[in-house]
């Protein structure tokens, strides 16, 4: 050791991040690994960049005026950072830190070259790379240049890509420390990067290796394409060679410069595929050691390979654990529930309690395991039929996978002992009867459950919701539950197979089933017009209303005149649907009865867009559309051969969609009643722990599971490192994209649609909801920023019930989640909406405000000039 300022690599691991940042940890703990060799250095510690940051008071106004800055204010970051950056750049280093310095370079060679590079305190972190965030100076030589060098690392800390990346992951400047790593140069033949995960398919068996000639900054500055070679199972499985025209290299009097390549030397590899093979070895050892995939950067020199840094890749969608080294194969839960967003551990763990199937958790979502479904012949038709008529990219992924020799086992069909998938054979009648006793039924059950909970407190609350679950459990598996949801999809994909072979009419079932009765999601965006109808006569309400920023406002708005019809208005709405939000499975979201300022956009948007009676006009148009679309249809059918028997059976079938299709929406309506009285009265005991000291605040409980929460209500005691760690892993989530189908290598099986009848240019997706619009796009990422106009085509990741009330006033819609049945496809339908659904990466591609055209039928969207 050679004082606090100053540590040798050798000195140093993984652990020591607060002193010597994570690209510094992360040298050290290679350094030590057997077989691993890392060029020689030390590192300059953070208490060193402490000690040159107080000398200048200056900073830490500036850092106050950061915090407060937007992350999108570019000019504004440019110019504080800058300030920032001269002034620590502009103090002198202290004598002893100086001496300190120079001595571990006396050490090294003073007169060699170095590379001095940039090791914050938050980069190189499972969670956040931060990679190229701060800066590397290569072949720097001398005492003096390296001193300088080292004040502009420190002063990396703060350029604007640092300081933006920063805000935008909810990083406090001030607790991040920088300190430096100086190193000595290696002058390689060969340099690179090794991924020992496929960055791209996230595949954990399939290492890869970008190559280059000279330093890698050639490769990493994207000066050259590099040979890029993928490494499986200890072999070479496939290799694309690039024609490298130029290197970096080294000068002698310190600095670098870019070369041209012989063009003899152009196109051979810069590594053979030995050499990739021992490389990746290396890699594995390294991954072993720090315990995840990770991002190395490599340098050949004299045929040995030097490892001159190595950090976790964060990009990687997490895999499921299993405890086993079989094969599995996940489907996401989000894409069918339309939820991809992370869920926090509460919610994540509530919804495995309550679900009908295993569930596994990975990267803040919930996967199902099919690979038993997949294995037998029997289950697997049945699995991709289901899967395919819900969401095609899901069934061709699975099918992407099966297609793979061997990963899937082989399993014989299940016996005649084994009942079969799918419900009784004995279908129901079609009578309206049995929707009204299911929803009765529905009522009771929650009725109950929120007459029980009142009287339940302490550990005796959770024994009794372990009970709960399982009534909601009984209610959602009730034979005839399934039989009416079934019944109504069955007579949907009948109609819309029918029609087309028999009048070549695509998706008719979706006009048909317009305004069907007893959709308690649509019938929830009609009732919120109806709430408008009340407030458009009241000018100081509807300007109360435009001033609104506190949840409190509803016991405000007796105030205004007319305010109290206005909010018995909303609290009526809010009675029968304040239970509802964005991401309403997840139990920790807040909902509009928590935060009922969400609601208020809408309804303006509602007075302002709609006339009186909107929601009585509009039900009744989609009434008389389907009305007369079934008499169009019947007529037509009756002009065929056996025209009377068609026109019968089509007849039955459509009063059979139309008396069971609305139901559709309900279960999910009853569990989300449910949820937010499980919520209340977990609340409750989380504001017990508030002011016992347990906890310092009550959204604290989100962050533990059921079995976390019950152990913590009965100890009084809780982990707070937990629950801070917790919060850090889940913001990490937000930025991992979740596969539809994942695999237990870490692939993320994205599927495709396949088609060739589609205009060049167009972004395809899956018809769910018939008819062409055209209009204005509005890429909306969140509810209560919605700002509409009558016209508009609705873009966004994915609308659960929650969106309805948005659908009244829109034209079309577009999401990247979703398929045939999932809630937005089901309202759509019911409005009579355009709509394209599973349009991937559509918030992207399309911009806000740009003219679309969406092919509801067809299943594409065209983008105008």
């Amino acid at each position: 050791m050679t004082g606090q300022y100053v540590f040798d690599l050798q000195e140093v691991d993984e652990m020591q991040v607060a002193a010597v940042g994570g690209k510094g940890a992360h040298l050290g703990g290679l350094s030590r690994i057997e077989g691993i060799r890392v060029p020689g250095g030390f590192c300059v510690t953070t208490d060193a960049f402490r000690r040159i940051v107080a000398k200048a008071p200056s900073i830490d106004d500036r850092l106050d005026q950061l915090s407060r800055l937007d992350p999108d204010d570019q000019e504004a970051i440019h110019t504080l950072s800058a300030q920032i950056r001269r002034t620590i750049e502009g103090i002198a280093i202290p004598g002893d830190l100086a001496v300190a310095i120079t001595r571990a370079l006396a050490r090294l060679g003073e007169q060699a070259a170095y590379a001095v590079r940039s090791s914050a305190t938050a980069e190189d972190l499972p969670t956040a790379s931060f990679a190229g965030q701060q800066d590397t100076y290569l072949n720097v030589v001398g005492p003096t240049a390296i001193l300088q060098h080292v004040s502009r690392c420190w002063a990396s800390l703060f350029t604007e890509r640092a300081v933006t990346y920063r805000r935008r992951n909810g990083i406090d400047h001030r607790t991040v420390h920088m300190a430096v790593v100086v190193q000595r140069m290696v002058f390689p033949h060969a340099a690179g990067i090794l991924f020992t995960a496929d960055p791209v398919t996230g595949n954990r068996k399939v290492a890869t290796v970008d190559a280059g000639f000279g330093l890698g900054e050639a490769l990493v500055s994207g000066l050259v394409n590099p040979d890029v070679f993928k490494v499986r199972d200890g072999a070479v499985v496939a290799k694309a060679i690039a024609a490298k025209q130029r290197a970096v290299h080294a000068l002698p009097a310190g600095g670098t410069q870019e070369v041209a390549i012989d063009s003899q030397r152009q196109e051979q590899p810069a590594l053979t595929d030995a050499q990739v093979v021992q490389l990746v070895q290396l890699g594995r050892r390294i991954e072993a050691h720090f315990g995840r995939p990770q991002d190395i950067e490599w340098c050949l020199v004299d045929d040995s390979f030097q490892i001159v840094q190595s950090r976790p890749i964060t990009t990687l969608f997490p895999v499921p654990e299993t405890g086993d080294q079989e094969n599995h194969v996940y489907v996401s839960v989000g894409h069918g529930q339309m939820m991809t967003d992370p869920m926090k551990p509460l919610g994540l763990s509530m919804w495995q309690l309550t679900a009908m199937v295993a569930m596994h958790e990975a990267g803040g979502r919930l996967f199902v395991d099919v690979t038993r479904r997949l294995a037998s012949p029997a289950s697997r038709t049945g699995l991709l039929d289901a899967m395919g008529r819900g969401d095609p990219l899901v069934r061709d992924a699975l099918e992407t996978v099966l297609d793979r020799d061997g990963f899937v086992p082989s399993l014989p069909d299940a016996g005649p002992g084994r009942p079969s998938a799918g419900g009784p054979a004995a279908p129901i009648e079609t009578d309206p009867a049995i929707v009204t006793e299911l929803v009765e039924r529905s009522q009771m059950s929650v009725a109950a459950l929120e007459r029980d909970i009142r009287t339940k407190t302490g550990p005796a609350l959770f024994d009794y919701l372990l009970e709960a679950f399982e009534e909601h459990k009984r209610v959602l598996s009730d034979p005839l539950n399934l039989q009416v949801v079934m019944a109504g999809m069955e007579a949907t994909w009948w109609l819309n197979d029918k029609l087309q072979e028999w009048l070549g009419e695509k998706n008719a079932a979706d006009t048909l089933t317009l305004s069907a009765p007893d959709n308690v999601t649509s019938e929830m965006g009609l009732a919120l017009l109806d709430v408008a109808d009340v407030i458009r006569p009241l000018p100081e309400v509807v300007a109360f209303l435009q001033n609104v920023e506190d949840e409190g406002f509803l016991d405000e708005l007796a105030k205004p005149a007319g305010g109290t019809e206005a909010r018995d208005a909303i609290e009526a709405y809010l009675d029968r649907y304040g239970m509802r939000c964005v991401g309403e499975i997840d139990i920790t979201r807040p909902r509009w009865r928590e935060r009922p300022t969400t609601l208020v956009p809408v309804i303006l948007d509602n007075v302002r867009i709609f006339e009186p009676g909107a929601a009585k006009r509009r039900f009744e148009q989609g009434l008389q559309k389907a009305q007369k679309k079934e008499q169009d249809v019947l007529s037509r059918l009756r002009d065929l051969p056996d025209g009377d028997q068609k026109a019968d059976e089509t007849k039955r079938m459509i009063d059979r969609v139309r008396t069971f299709i609305g139901y559709r929406e309900y279960p999910k309506y009853g569990v989300i009643n449910r949820y937010f009285i499980y919520k209340q009265a977990l609340l409750q005991e989380a504001e017990r722990l508030v002011q016992a000291n347990v906890l310092p605040e009550k959204e604290d409980i989100f962050y533990l599971t059921f079995q976390e929460l019950h152990d913590v209500v009965r100890s009084n005691q809780v982990d707070d490192q937990l629950i801070r760690l917790r919060k850090e892993t889940f913001r990490s989530y937000h930025a991992l994209t979740p596969p539809r189908v994942l695999t237990s290598d870490g692939e993320a099986v994205t599927g495709a649609y396949r088609r060739a009848d589609v205009p060049a240019g167009a972004l395809i997706g899956l018809p769910v909801s018939a008819g062409t619009i055209e209009g204005r796009a509005r890429v909306i990422l969140d509810m209560a920023e919605a700002d509409l106009e009558a016209g508009d085509i609705l873009v966004t990741t994915f609308t659960d019930p929650s969106w309805s009330p948005l659908f009244v006033a829109i034209a079309g819609l577009v999401t990247e989640v979703g398929g045939l049945m999932t809630h937005g496809a089901v309202i759509a339908r019911e409005y009579g909406l355009p709509a394209v659904v599973g349009v991937e990466q559509a918030t992207r591609l399309i911009r806000d405000g740009q003219r679309i055209r969406v092919h509801g039928t067809e299943g594409y969207v065209e983008i105008l000039p």
